[in-house]
């Protein structure tokens, strides 16, 4: 029996999203988990999997139509099957196509030395596709975007493909070269998606939501013990990150606290079933959420596991629907950067994210005497609509306790 995909959804405020690319092409078989498409929405690149096998039997819109969510795209029959698409899908409606999606690409060269020039800056050749800062940074090292492979979706030329021609490139300034007052120059750009959904969406956030901040110190030195102990029992590529006991953590204190794993849906409190614990992840031009579903009932080395491969795919620009849908609470890192202390926006509809800095050794009191410690800053930002400032305390607390007695962690 024929099928419809559609667009998906993905993210309560996603309208639309521009296919990029379509992966299986019409008349070829599809297993379900198969990738058959990848989308554009204002986030990231996202593979669309198929729920159902058969046979691909029509592309129902072209490649780089912006695509309004729950359209059909793409209908999957048995082989042989007779499909009425008209009675099926009915009329579709009048797709726009993305014009950096609709010009032909041709194949991008190997990434080559930069020329040296005196063009004030850097123009995109006709079917070459760069982003926004790709393009200031080849404006930046002088660099011919048509001489760099793109990595992106549909060969993108990204930032880390021209941060690549950088380093492969000889270097054509002196060392004492240095740009006078007089010849520098502002420039103006368009904000890229992602950026620009982020700043709707934080402006929305701090306007809409009345925002509280809890923070506490946490005696990490029982966590960096154990998980010293344990990445020398397990292969390299399944060695686990401060950040995965975090999120371990985190779960296991929201099934206490059902108030900080809920959303506000009008006059009504959401208590989510499902404990979904988001990670920020850094990315081209911003942040992106993926989501470990279920974190609270997974191992350590699942959480871990997951994780990994959802921040790669982010980080590749080739998530997955799964990877990014519905965290009902989330985690910022920042202790990578050395980042003592910071304090994270509530990402709406969650009613809260918690921001971690980094484990720093410190002056501690223990026994009496003066000891170097390792100590790491928490900070919970929170929705006052759902909880209030002795219920996030408590939280706090019970989340310390987890992470001064890991074992815990490691055995739920």
């Amino acid at each position: 029996m024929a099928t419809v995909i559609r667009m998906p959804k993905l993210g309560f405020d996603m309208a639309e999203g521009t296919l990029v690319r379509w992966v299986i092409g019409e008349g070829q078989e599809v297993a379900k988990g198969d990738v058959i498409a990848e989308i554009e929405t204002d986030k990231a690149t996202v593979e669309v999997d198929s729920q159902e096998e058969g046979i691909l039997h029509k592309h129902l819109v072209q490649k780089g139509s912006v695509v309004p969510i729950a359209t059909p795209i793409a209908i999957i029959g048995e082989a042989g099957e007779e499909i009425d698409v008209d009675t099926l899908v009915g009329e579709l409606p009048e797709l726009e196509v993305a014009p950096a999606v609709e010009a032909a690409k041709p194949e991008p060269a190997l990434v080559a030395p930069a020329k040296p020039s005196d063009k004030p800056e850097v123009q995109v050749p006709e079917g070459i596709v760069a982003s926004p800062v790709a393009r200031r940074l080849a404006k930046e090292h002088d660099l011919d975007l048509t001489s760099i492979r793109g990595s992106g979706p549909d060969g993108r030329i990204v930032k880390r493909d021209v941060e690549a021609a950088v380093a492969a490139a000889p270097s054509t300034v002196p060392a004492a070269a240095f740009v006078t007052p007089e010849a520098r120059q502002a420039t103006r750009e368009p904000l890229s998606k992602l950026r620009a959904i982020i700043g709707r969406r934080m402006t929305q956030a701090k306007q809409q939501v009345p925002h509280f901040y809890v923070t506490i110190d946490i005696d990490a030195a029982p966590l960096m013990e154990l998980r010293k102990q344990f990445n020398a029992l397990i292969p390299e590529e399944e060695k686990l990150s401060i950040n995965d006991f975090i999120v371990k953590a985190a779960a296991l204190n929201l099934q206490r606290f059902p108030s900080l794993n809920a959303s506000v849906d009008g006059e009504h409190l959401v208590r989510h079933a499902q404990v979904n614990v988001g990670v920020a992840v850094a990315v081209e031009d911003g942040l992106l959420t993926i989501v470990v579903h279920d974190a609270d009932l997974k191992p350590l080395r699942q959480i871990g596991s997951e994780a990994r491969g959802m921040i790669e795919r982010a980080r590749a620009g080739r998530v997955r629907p799964e990877d990014i849908e519905g965290s009902t609470f989330t985690v910022s890192n920042m202790g990578m950067f050395d980042v003592d202390h910071f304090i994270a926006i509530v990402n709406p509809p969650e009613a809260a994210v918690m921001a971690i800095g980094s484990v720093q050794q410190v002056p501690a009191v223990e026994g009496g005497k003066i000891v170097i410690g390792q100590r790491m800053k928490v900070t919970l930002s929170a929705d006052h609509r759902v909880t209030d400032g002795a219920e996030a305390a408590r939280w706090l607390q019970e989340f310390a306790r987890l992470l001064e007695q890991p074992l815990q962690l490691a055995i739920s």
